[in-house]
Parts: C-alpha cells; sequence; structure tokens
C-alpha cells in the first residue's frame, strides 16, 4: 500500500496528531482492564487508506471512553476513580485463578493466547533438532506431559539434594550459593551484572540479599495475627515440600529451616531503604569485602559463578556482614536443611502434580488468596515465555504488532519528550544551572517503543522434550552466561531489559531510557479509532510516567549518561526534597486495607511518576490542539476525556491478601490511590470538572503538590 494521500481533510491530520503526540515500570510486575479492541490501530489504518484512495471523508473518531463500566451516581468531584469504573467494579468477580484484575491483566491475557498460539504452531511444524521450532514446541510439549512429570515425580532432584548432603564446611556453602546463581537456584546471595552505576560505559557484577520465601521481611517479623497464621502455614508447607521429596521431615528438620529463613529476615533490608540507589551502590575490591563480611570468602563464592573481577558491588553490605556470621554460626544441619527445601520449592512448578499442587496451595493460595490454579496451558506458555522470549517476540511482532503502530508510538513520544522539556524550562523553584543539567539528561533520553533492533540468540539452547526441568535450568544457565560474557565489553545500547509481548512500561535509570512494549500499545492505552483526548491520558501518561523516573527521588540521581552523580545544587535539591516530602505525607495517609497505610517513603518514586507523567501529558495534549477547541464527545469535554482516559487504565480489582503484600513490599499505590491522589494535585483537574472546596478531591491550593 502507498503512502496515504493528504488530501482527505483535517480529521485524517487528526489520526496523524493522535498517534504522532502521545514506562522502574509504571505498573508492577504487573497490574490491570478487559479490552476487546485488539486490532483497531490495523482496521482504522485500512479504512482510512480505502477512504483516502476514494475520497471518501474518513470517519468520525470515537470518544475511547469505557462507558458501560462508568458509575454516573458518583460526583467526579469526589471519586475519579469510582465514576469512570464503579459498575465495572460492582458487576465483575475476579477470576478464580487469579488475585487480581483489570486492564493490565485483561491484556496480559490477550497476550498469553497470542502466545498460546504462536507456541502451538511451533509445534506443530515439528522443526529440526535445534531449530526455534523445535526448542519452543519442545519446551511447550516437556511443560504439557504431565503422565511423564508425574512419573518421575522427585526423581529430578535426586542430584541436587545429594549435592547439598555433601556440604560440611562454610566454604561449601558459598560456593553452593555460587553454582546456584548459574541455574537460578535460590540462596541468600543474587548475582547479577548490571552497568557501573558510576561508570555506565562498563558492566560490574553486584550482589544484593535473598533467601526468603515469603514476600517481604516483615512477614517473618511482624506480630499481628495475620502474619502470624502465615508464618504457621509456612511451617505446614516445609513439611508438606520435605515430604514429598523424601526427606526425613520431623518438627526438627522444619524448625532449622525455619530458623535461617527467620535469621535472614532479621538483618534485611526494608523494601524502602532498597530503593536508595546511593546507599545501595557499594563497590569493594574482593579482598575489602572478604574482611569486611568474615566466614563469607568472596573470591571462592565469585570463581565458583565463573566472575573473574577484582572489584564488585555489594547492596546491602550489613546484611553481608551478618550472612558471614550466620554461615559460621548456625549449624551445618541447619543450612542443609534450608538449602534443600529451597531446592524442593523453587523447582516444585515443574515437577509432578503433587508438587505443583502443593506449591500452588502455599504461595497462590495462602499468601495472595488465588481460588484456583491457573490452566496447565497457560503456565506452560508463561514457561517457555520466559525461558525463551525474544524467540517469541519476533513471532509476536510480526503478528500482532501493525508496523504502522510504532512509528505512530515514536512520534508519540517525541511530543512528550519536548512537553517534558518545556516543563523543565518553566520551573519557577529551580536554578538556571540545576535546569541545564535536567535538559541535558532529557536530550540523552532514549526511547525504545514496540520491540528491539536486535534479538537475542538462543541457537545453543538445547531443549529436550522430556526434560522440563533440565530444560528450564539450561534456559537459566544461557541467560547467566549471557551476563557473564558482558564483563569487560562496552555497554549494549541494542539491549531491550523486556520482551515486546510485556504488558507494562520501564524506564533503565543507568541506561537513561524508557522501553514501550509492543503488548501494551492497545486500547484503552493507545486506541486509534479514538480521539485525541483519551490518548495522551492513556499511553500518554504512562509514557510521561517514565520519562518522570529520570527525575524522581531515585532516579534525579543519575545524569544523563547514566552515571550516579549529585548534579543539582543544594538549594535546588532542598526545595525538591520539600515537594517530595509533602507527597509522602500525603499517600501515608491513605488505609487500602483497615489499619494498614500505603507506606508513602516506598511508594515516593512510583507517586511522583505518576503526578509528573500527567501533568506533563496534560500539557502534551494542549500543545496537540494547537489552540483549536477539542471536540465535544459523550457529554464531555477533551479535557475531562484526558482526565478519565487516565482514570480507566486502572481500572482493577485485587484480593485482600495480593493487597497487603503490595502494600508492604510494592514501590506502587493501589489503583484507586494512582487515580485520585494525582489528581487531587493537578490544577487542569480542578478546571475540567469544576472542583471547589467542599469536593471530597478538593485539595487547599497550598497543599498541592506539583514537581516537574
Amino acid at each position: 500500500m502507498g503512502a496515504i494521500p493528504s488530501a482527505p481533510s483535517a480529521l485524517l491530520s487528526a489520526l496523524w496528531s493522535i498517534v504522532g503526540s502521545d514506562q522502574v515500570s509504571i505498573f508492577r510486575g504487573g497490574p490491570v482492564i478487559r479490552t476487546r479492541l485488539r486490532l483497531g490501530v490495523l482496521v482504522i489504518t485500512l479504512v482510512w487508506a480505502v477512504a483516502a484512495c476514494s475520497g471518501t471523508p474518513p470517519p468520525s473518531l470515537g470518544s475511547g471512553l469505557l462507558l458501560s463500566g462508568y458509575d454516573r451516581q458518583v460526583r467526579v468531584e469526589d471519586n475519579l476513580f469510582q465514576l469512570a469504573n464503579g459498575q465495572w467494579l460492582r458487576t465483575t468477580r475476579i477470576p478464580t485463578d487469579r488475585t487480581r484484575y483489570g486492564v493490565f491483566d485483561a491484556l496480559s491475557e490477550q497476550a498469553e493466547q497470542n502466545l498460546r498460539t504462536i507456541i502451538e504452531d511451533s509445534a506443530a511444524r515439528h522443526g529440526a533438532p535445534g531449530s526455534p521450532d523445535q526448542q519452543i514446541g519442545d519446551f511447550y510439549a516437556s511443560f504439557m506431559d504431565t503422565a511423564r512429570l508425574n512419573a518421575l515425580g522427585a526423581s529430578p532432584l535426586k542430584a541436587s539434594l545429594e549435592r547439598i548432603d555433601a556440604l560440611a564446611k562454610p566454604t561449601d556453602l558459598v560456593r553452593y550459593f555460587a553454582e546456584g546463581a548459574a541455574t537460578g537456584t535460590p540462596s541468600p546471595i543474587t548475582l547479577s551484572i548490571d552497568q557501573d552505576a558510576r561508570d555506565a560505559a562498563a558492566y560490574l557484577p553486584d550482589v544484593s540479599q535473598s533467601g526468603l520465601t515469603l514476600p517481604d521481611r516483615d512477614y517473618y517479623l511482624r506480630a499481628d495475627p495475620t502474619f502470624v497464621t502465615i508464618r504457621d502455614q509456612l511451617r505446614a508447607y516445609v513439611a508438606r515440600m520435605l515430604g514429598l521429596a523424601g526427606i526425613a521431615h520431623s518438627d526438627a528438620a522444619v524448625s532449622r529451616v525455619l530458623a535461617v529463613e527467620n535469621r535472614l529476615a532479621q538483618v534485611q533490608w526494608s523494601a524502602a531503604q532498597e530503593r536508595d540507589a546511593t546507599a545501595t551502590y557499594n563497590k569493594f575490591t574482593v579482598a575489602d569485602a572478604t574482611a569486611r563480611t568474615p566466614g563469607l570468602d568472596w573470591r571462592a563464592y565469585l570463581n565458583t559463578a565463573g566472575v573473574h573481577s577484582t572489584d564488585f558491588v555489594v547492596a546491602e553490605p550489613s546484611f553481608f556482614t551478618a550472612l558471614g556470621s550466620a554461615l559460621t554460626t548456625l549449624p551445618l544441619a541447619d543450612w542443609r536443611s534450608y538449602l534443600k527445601f529451597k531446592l524442593i520449592d523453587g523447582l516444585a512448578p515443574y515437577l509432578s502434580n503433587d508438587f505443583v499442587t502443593a506449591y500452588f496451595e502455599f504461595h497462590g493460595h495462602d499468601l495472595i488468596g488465588q481460588q484456583e490454579m491457573s490452566p496447565r496451558w497457560e503456565r506452560g506458555v508463561k514457561a517457555v515465555n520466559h525461558a525463551m522470549g525474544d524467540l517469541l517476540g519476533q513471532r509476536y511482532v510480526q503478528r500482532y504488532f501493525p508496523p504502522n503502530a510504532k512509528q505512530r508510538t515514536d512520534a508519540l513520544a517525541s511530543k512528550l519528550v519536548a512537553a517534558y522539556r518545556s516543563s523543565i524550562d518553566g520551573l519557577s523553584w529551580m536554578s538556571a544551572a540545576t535546569k541545564a543539567q535536567a535538559r541535558d539528561k532529557l536530550n540523552k533520553l532514549q526511547v525504545n517503543i514496540g520491540y528491539p533492533t536486535k534479538w537475542r540468540d538462543y541457537s545453543t539452547l538445547r531443549v529436550v522434550r522430556d526434560d522440563l526441568v533440565g530444560n528450564v535450568l539450561r534456559a537459566a544457565q544461557l541467560d547467566y552466561q549471557r551476563d557473564l560474557d558482558k564483563l569487560g565489553k562496552p555497554v549494549d545500547r541494542a539491549e531491550w531489559l523486556a520482551t515486546p509481548q510485556t504488558v507494562n512500561a520501564f524506564y533503565s535509570a543507568s541506561r537513561n531510557e524508557i522501553t514501550v512494549p509492543a503488548a501494551i500499545l492497545q486500547p484503552p492505552f493507545f486506541d486509534a479509532t479514538a480521539d485525541n483526548a483519551v490518548n495522551y491520558g492513556g499511553i500518554g501518561a504512562v509514557i510521561g510516567h517514565e520519562i518522570s523516573h529520570a527525575f524522581d527521588d531515585q532516579g534525579r540521581k543519575y545524569d544523563g549518561n547514566g552515571n550516579l552523580r549529585d548534579w543539582w545544587t543544594p538549594e535546588d535539591l532542598q526545595r525538591f526534597t520539600a515537594r517530595t516530602a509533602a507527597l509522602v505525607t500525603q499517600y501515608s495517609a491513605y488505609e487500602p486495607l483497615p489499619g494498614v497505610h500505603i507506606n508513602g517513603q516506598l511508594t515516593l518514586g512510583e507517586n511522583i511518576a505518576d503526578l509528573s507523567g500527567l501533568t506533563v501529558a496534560f500539557r502534551a495534549y494542549q500543545l496537540s490542539l494547537g489552540g483549536q477547541p477539542a471536540p465535544v464527545l459523550n457529554g464531555f469535554t477533551g479535557e475531562q476525556r484526558f482526565f478519565l482516559g487516565w482514570a480507566q487504565v486502572w481500572r482493577s480489582k485485587i484480593r485482600d491478601q495480593q493487597l497487603r503484600e503490595q502494600l508492604l513490599s510494592d514501590p506502587h499505590s493501589p489503583s484507586e490511590f494512582r487515580v485520585n491522589g494525582v489528581v487531587s494535585n493537578v490544577p487542569a483537574f480542578y478546571s475540567a470538572f469544576d472542583v471547589k472546596q467542599g469536593d471530597k478531591l478538593f485539595r487547599p491550593p497550598d497543599q498541592r503538590v506539583t514537581i516537574w
């Protein structure tokens, strides 16, 4: 098809304005609305192309509002989230195999269905050994062959359990931890190869705390009855798993496992502390780190892990000092019992049905309230996707992502960057010197839309149709070796840290880049059949959110080259901190569960990004109008539809157990507060809906937080 002629009127120009103007991740590992308009971008392109060629005027644009889910009995001035989502909240039940449900989940469901089609097509082609079709098809077949997995029982664990039995001294433990780094076997140490935060042009090994089975250290430390019950459930689960693996599981053996976990929990850093980019950057030589952590031989660890480096980063030094002490003071029998349990727990989803059921009943049901296990095919798709994401991603893009969608979103992102630049220029609280540094960082921002230009190579991955555990471990080893191979080489700026089939968006501080994968570029985030407003309130605010992470309380510590460097004047930093402190106070007052408040410090970065991203997206929307008035659609002005677009992308429900975990360990606020908490600070929201004193979303002007 040739280029669309320029004749067909201002409506066609409006389309190009929509798509030419428009995500740490914006959404957790993932919150959240059901949508059915998967092919909107492709369909509208075809319709307009035909209209252009025939001289027929193009169709009018819709509002993009998901009106059937609205609750018109709610005053928008009191609760924007409920107005835009109340009817949907009343009539929608969370599926029994999920702990939350909403926009992101619905889009993720569709992506999984698309991946299932891709995988089953690959399997049907019976590819030659070593081909992508063989790798994809046989990995999936190894997961779906439950008869074989049930016949195998615990036998895939045998060699690893014998390896643990042979651990005879603390140094053996350290080497075992390092061996597990290559296969993802759980231990108290997570090893990664990352960019050096102080020299973003180079890679550096990084170690951080790990080793707990419960979601966060507070689950072990708090005395609330809820957490006491969860710890009792953990004890029962440990006993059950040891028994399934044929290991003597007396009360004493179970207590040994819990003794190690409790010791680790007592010395771990909190989730809020973990966010501090400065506090978690501690570069040591191997000799200095070993002196700091008696009992933990770092040279033995790194050599065993295949890392030949004289320097590395220790994220939480006090944790590792305490870990070194625990290695020499806790009995080796405790450590062996603990490591056996962690091995079993880590591989349980890939074993026989009795292991799978036990794993689900604790991790799914007891911890986060999931009522039923997700279908086997869905878990199989996730396993293949985790192992070979880019192989599936190439095919996903070919089938489900129209080429022009990337071009349009690229242009949309450019307009958001321009609006952010204007925002920096207009700041009244920031000095010219700091503004110049901020503009430099924005100018160097890399924007990744849709899919990477270079795909990962899986040609050396050996996939065996009757060896699921082996397939999982070999895939992990390939990823690990790929990371090891980065050491000593320049940073690969073409590498993507997410797959295109991911329904999310991301910002990387060390790379100073945002990534918006293809799978999120669908309604209600981006709808080519809709008027500008909801696209700016949806994907525009998402992109604005991710750009804003470059300037949140942690992202602001990195410069335009991705280096952890203080580029602020002391006075500007003081003014910035005063504004962010007010945001901490605001969100800490919210109480999503009785007696459980949002942690305003933990969620600060995401709350800054929500507020700043929405503010900048609104500015970009206004610029897109070119001084012309927006149409009134479905009884709402363009400005109103912008904010409704933001509210409806957060349409979601969540079970109390999952919400409790989120409040303790997730840096994102619950959905309702990402809507109402943000707009109560945005002057344009007050103007759009004539919000006045006495309305529930009204905040006095001197209490409204403005940052970027």
